[in-house]
């Protein structure tokens, strides 16, 4: 994109004059200048609807009441707490970051985006977020929501895609800034335009407080702003899970510390059924009717890279084995809600 952008010099003016009047104000995180409620907001609304982080962050607070209470905690207690919101690199990154703040810096959060960013887990718009509603300092913000808003408010056709283009919208999110008395209000206002109005597949156009400064609702195709050449491959994976139990005592293995529901509890889980089938060779079934593997009911579950189909197959032991390949914790079934458990396997269990 190589022509000049002239900014509509009203946004930010306009915007927080509506937010103040229309904006959202009663969600917990707001009216507080907390950065450990706000952090913990930020992190838990990346990538997660607003309804669905209210229960955890009540939980959350209610059981860490302080970011050094956080980082006092061990990682399987945050991940257990954590266990259902997905995308779990980021209860690991607040677990990291409450660790830091708490053994670096007091348990006081500094108090410039700049210092926030070189927390574990949080990024430049996260920082600048917390800046921002907390410091009030003059700093702009750029997730996704926030990204659509702006270039659609200027018809903003550079690839998102590219480093370079986003750097460029970084600029002029920057220059689009009130003064520092309304850094609340103008952040939390374009917040709220990307979550209810500016929408990604129907932007509510007529509701728009801005939509006369909008040079994408101008050129009459608002939706095809953002610009991203690159778009996201989906896939296919499938495999087995092998529930071993045994007087009432369940089989857990934590997932390694990288990948997939990493850290997570997690039932023994094979590659195909075959190899599910050649494990369970050794395994003390009993004998007669009703002895041997029983088939649970098939799970789809879908993940951001790819949809996932999830086999079950149960067994009621005779005796434990004593093979390593069935390491692990066995826990009582009563217990298994204390683990950070993947979220299909807590649905398998609540059933």
């Amino acid at each position: 994109m190589s022509k000049e952008i002239e900014l509509p010099l009203q946004f930010a003016p306009t915007l927080v004059a509506w937010q103040r009047r229309f904006g959202r104000h009663s969600l917990p995180w707001q009216n507080t200048r907390d950065p450990y409620r706000v952090w913990l907001s930020e992190i838990m609304l990346q990538q997660t609807q607003v309804t669905t982080v209210l229960g955890y962050y009540q939980r959350f607070l209610e059981r860490f009441p302080t970011v050094s209470d956080l980082g006092a905690a061990t990682l399987d207690e945050v991940l257990a707490m954590w266990a259902g919101l997905g995308y779990y690199s980021r209860a690991r990154n607040l677990h990291a970051c409450a660790q830091a703040v708490r053994e670096q810096h007091g348990g006081e959060f500094p108090r410039t985006a700049a210092a926030l960013q070189e927390l574990p887990g949080i990024g430049r718009s996260t920082a600048a977020a917390i800046a921002a509603f907390c410091f009030a300092e003059r700093v702009a913000i750029l997730d996704g929501n926030v990204k659509r808003v702006l270039t659609r408010l200027l018809a903003f056709d550079g690839d998102m895609a590219s480093s370079a283009q986003e750097k460029k919208l970084w600029a002029l999110a920057t220059e689009l800034l009130p003064p520092e008395q309304d850094m609340v209000a103008y952040t939390q206002g374009v917040m709220d335009l990307g979550s209810g109005v500016c929408t990604p597949r129907s932007p509510q156009c007529l509701l728009c407080p801005v939509s006369e400064l909008c040079r994408g609702r101008e050129q009459g195709e608002p939706t095809k702003f953002p610009v991203k050449t690159k778009k996201l491959k989906r896939s296919q994976r499938e495999n087995w899970w092998l529930w071993l139990e045994h007087e009432g005592q369940v089989l857990l293995q934590q997932r390694p510390a990288k990948g997939v529901w990493a850290g997570l509890w997690s039932l023994p889980l094979f590659d195909d059924e075959a190899a599910l089938q050649a494990a369970a060779q050794g395994l003390d079934l009993g004998q007669g009717p009703g002895q041997g593997l029983e088939t649970m009911p098939r799970i789809q579950h879908a993940l951001t890279h790819f949809d996932w189909t999830l086999h079950t197959q149960r067994a009621e032991l005779q005796r434990r084995p004593a093979d390593a390949q069935f390491h692990g914790k066995w826990v009582a079934r009563e217990r298994l809600a204390d683990y950070a458990l993947p979220a299909p396997l807590k649905k398998m269990i609540q059933a």
